[in-house]
């Protein structure tokens, strides 16, 4: 992206009860110790912890965190790392309340009474339907560090490319929608050699659907629909435009300024969804170079997030330019080899990312 936090949690809601009367003492159980979220006061109901002590690095608890009802944001007390609990903390199970009891006031499961004047303990709420969108540039130059973006290596600190780049699907999804990094996010990419040494097709990788953008639009049903021009079924406001992780439809990411050229999403793949040559050329070297020889690394395979002419397929239309690190979002015709990188032809390293739980 362990120490059984519920039997510490059930002593602990026993003498809460029996100090504060109304509003106990919230959340004060979530894993190992950590940096927890600051303590705050609860206008209806004793002094409580939104934070409580949450596990080392994000805790493996589910909800630690979210807001306390009236008793302040716990803004320290979100998902991921820190002081969060587990990735799950922010939405699935510890969600902010609302009003005077709201939901997850105490950010846990069984995590303490309920705080202010009323409200369920400890109950959760599901995270809406989120699975599929394009990396945005905003989103690969925060991650990259780096304003052309990763280029053709994604492995970002992983053992190979594809656990990389599923590894940057995570990272960005969570960033939009906290608590969906548990749904297991793999990028739409295929390699000539995956971990055992054999060729892994992305169609292959993604689970079985369904398929939803960030605001719950349908993408796909099925994988049958996905392998198609564009894909079958999908909602007519996003069909030809293939949303990022905003929900945004990509061609426009930004509603305040004027469109971009930038539809070339890297997959490595053919029109049917699996591995386009087992040239690795056509992956930049399996997803891990950054080399702007294309004679020796290649020109990885793209497919059009959005229409244009006759670049029509999301997944397979033409070659990049190359592996290099390189950002290309202002008309300026097809990849050209003499500008190898993977945004040449209107672009920056994009990739498709999908969840295996919807």
């Amino acid at each position: 992206m362990r120490t059984n936090p519920l039997l510490l949690r059930s002593a602990s809601l026993l003498w809460c009860v029996g100090l504060f009367g109304f509003g106990g003492c919230a959340g004060s159980a979530g894993g190992t110790p950590g940096s927890g979220g600051a303590g705050q006061v609860n206008a209806s109901g004793g002094a409580t912890r939104t934070g409580g002590a949450p596990g080392a690095a994000g805790g493996t608890t589910v909800g630690t965190g979210g807001a306390g009802v009236t008793g302040g944001s716990g803004a320290d007390a979100g998902i991921g790392s820190g002081s969060g609990g587990s990735a799950n903390g922010g939405s699935t199970a510890g969600g902010s309340g609302d009003g005077t009891g709201g939901l997850n006031q105490s950010g846990g499961i069984g995590g303490g009474a309920a705080l202010g004047s009323g409200g369920a303990a400890g109950s959760s709420v599901a995270l809406p339907k989120f699975s599929f969108f394009v990396t945005s540039l905003v989103a690969m130059r925060a991650l990259s560090k780096n304003q052309l973006g990763f280029g053709g290596d994604l492995r970002y600190g992983q053992a190979d490319g594809l656990a990389g780049a599923d590894k940057i699907c995570a990272e960005i999804a969570e960033s939009s929608m906290p608590g969906s990094s548990a749904k297991q996010w793999r990028a739409f990419l295929s390699v000539t050699k995956g971990p055992a040494g054999t060729p892994i097709n992305a169609i292959d990788r993604i689970g079985k659907g369904p398929w939803y953008d960030r605001v719950e639009r349908l993408v796909a049903m099925t994988p049958a629909d996905l392998v198609q021009n564009r894909p079958n079924g999908a909602n007519p406001a996003i069909k030809e435009d293939l949303p990022n992780e905003d929900g945004i439809p990509n061609h426009r990411p930004d509603p305040t300024q004027p469109e971009a050229d930038n539809h070339h999403v890297l997959t490595g793949s053919g029109t049917d969804g699996k591995l386009y040559t087992v040239n690795a050329k056509s992956t930049c070297l399996d997803w891990t170079t950054t080399s702007m020889d294309n004679v020796m690394t290649g020109r990885p395979r793209i497919g059009f997030s959005w229409s244009l002419q006759n670049r029509t397929n999301w997944i397979s239309g033409q070659d990049e330019g190359g592996c290099g690190a390189g950002v290309a979002v202002a008309e300026n015709g097809a990849s050209d080899p003499k500008m190898p990188f993977v945004g040449s032809g209107g672009g920056y390293g994009g990739i498709y990312c999908f969840a295996l739980t919807p």
